[in-house]
């Protein structure tokens, strides 16, 4: 199972699910703490700013990042949950939920896939950039990105609430 989570709401997630493995989206400037239930080895940090356009002095998220995502998501053994979380819970955590559903489970229709996420997390407006490099990593021919311009924009929030997603449900 993936959860996803705000950074405030990280450590009690962590807790609660008995995950095992854990991603971290978050800015350049930002540092936290990873969980001491997680080894450093099953700790995957991606730097990098909640944008979609190149904007000066900020980090995009780029191939490398996906790529990454797309490595430590297929390396899951799933024995036990993962844990996903950016600063919110909002953009970047949600498209690499989204975006590690999609490559656990590639027979799974990207339409599906997005409705499911929207009804587990109304607050969930997923990162494009992030969304439209999986896509084109992945060889969804613009599926991914149709699909979730489709659920468009989430309901206005702080932070999201926890939710879990399961890729092959």
């Amino acid at each position: 199972m993936i959860h996803v989570c705000p950074l405030s709401k990280l450590e009690q997630t962590v807790s609660r699910t008995g995950a095992g493995r854990l991603v971290t989206l978050l800015s350049a400037d930002m540092d936290m703490v990873r969980p001491d239930s997680i080894a450093v080895q099953d700790h995957l940090y991606l730097r990098m700013n909640d944008i979609a356009e190149l904007r000066d002095g900020l980090t995009m998220p780029g191939e490398e990042h996906v790529r990454r995502l797309l490595g430590f998501a297929c390396e899951w053994d799933r024995a036990r949950p993962m844990v996903i979380h950016c600063f919110a819970g909002v953009s970047r955590s949600t498209a690499a939920a989204y975006i590690a559903a999609a490559a656990l489970n590639p027979a799974r229709d990207e339409g599906e896939l997005a409705a499911m996420l929207r009804w587990l997390s109304p607050s969930a407006t997923p990162n494009p950039r992030l969304i439209a490099v999986a896509d084109a990593l992945l060889g969804r021919e613009g599926r991914m990105v149709a699909a979730i311009k489709g659920i468009g924009r989430g309901a206005d929030a702080f932070e999201g609430e926890p939710f879990e997603l399961d890729p092959f449900g």
